[in-house]
């Protein structure tokens, strides 16, 4: 049985709202944060430093113009401390099975001398911390943790 022109329309119009539909459900469900996600830092202990393999982030609160230094390669060095002062995790009941390799990320507070040392597993968006918990950073607040780095500046 052949449809008509008139069917064809009708079909590819219906296709066309279901498409559209499902993919603004799915936008407005990645752009908020799930109920269980928690600031990693807050105004008692916001972050101070940051170091993601070589490269690093420091907070300089006596300079006006930039509150945020950077390594000299780093070309986004503002939205790179923004995206980290911003970061909310979900904990993990479970460690996930993982095989890439993770990044180093030494983070320190403004409220300790220490630095803690954290795995960053970027491809999943999970952070492990040194006693071992681990965290999922939702999708929506992944884009600017990791730093645009000036190839042009390496030697």
């Amino acid at each position: 049985m052949a449809l008509s022109r008139k069917k064809w329309n009708n079909i590819i119009i219906a296709a066309s709202v279901i498409m559209i539909s499902l993919l603004s459900y799915l936008d407005r469900k990645t752009q908020q944060l799930p109920d269980d996600a928690l600031p990693l830092f807050d105004d008692a202990s916001p972050i101070a430093q940051l170091q993601l393999n070589n490269v690093w982030l420091k907070h300089q609160p006596n300079n006006a113009s930039k509150q945020w230094q950077c390594a000299t390669t780093v070309l986004n060095c503002q939205l790179w401390a923004q995206a980290w002062q911003q970061i909310y995790v979900s904990p993990l009941s479970q460690a996930p099975q993982l095989t890439d390799t993770p990044k180093e990320l030494l983070i320190q507070v403004t409220s300790s001398p220490q630095v803690q040392r954290w795995q960053f597993f970027v491809r999943h968006g999970l952070l492990k911390s040194a006693s071992g918990n681990w965290y999922q950073i939702p999708p929506s607040l992944r884009d600017n943790l990791l730093p645009i780095i000036d190839l042009s500046a390496k030697s």
